[in-house]
């Protein structure tokens, strides 16, 4: 029974580190990051051949907003989830705005791609860049609102003032 369990872990562990080591661009540099207790502030160009790309480790529960900034309008983020096996990003700066902000579902590792737009009419090889990781605090919490269950007297009509 050993042996098979072994065998399960031998065939399953090189996908899921697969899954978890990132498809450098040619030049690109692998920066590997901690979640910070404090906001870390990131700064960087996007000098296509050479440029940094970060890993991210986020735990399920963790608050995290990031935010973007850069004087082009050529320079662009992408989160990528390393657990997923498809390559889409699931934020970028160019569709979804410059601040990026949830609560982690599972434990994962996101990739913080900044790029430089290929596709776009510019001039020059990069863009500078920042990148701000800020863990914030747990949301407040709601009170959980009451269903509308049937009752055997209707409500009040509101009060004239």
């Amino acid at each position: 029974m050993k042996i098979v369990f072994a065998a399960l872990a031998l065939f399953f562990l090189p996908a899921f580190a697969a899954a978890q080591t990132p498809q450098l661009d040619p030049g690109e540099k692998l920066e590997k990051l901690q979640f910070p207790a404090v906001t870390m502030q990131l700064k960087g160009w996007t000098k296509f051949g050479s440029g940094h790309v970060y890993t991210l480790p986020v735990r399920a529960g963790q608050h995290v907003k990031i935010d973007f900034s850069t004087k082009s309008k050529f320079a662009f983020l992408a989160i990528f989830d390393l657990s997923k096996p498809d390559d889409e990003a699931f934020f970028g700066t160019d569709e979804d705005g410059l601040s990026f902000q949830t609560t982690v579902k599972e434990n994962t590792t996101w990739l913080l791609r900044p790029y430089y737009s290929k596709v776009s009419p510019r001039r020059g090889l990069g863009a500078p860049f920042s990148i701000l990781i800020e863990p914030l605090a747990a949301p407040p919490q709601q009170p959980p609102a009451e269903p509308d269950s049937p009752s055997l007297f209707p409500k009040a009509p509101p009060k004239a003032k």
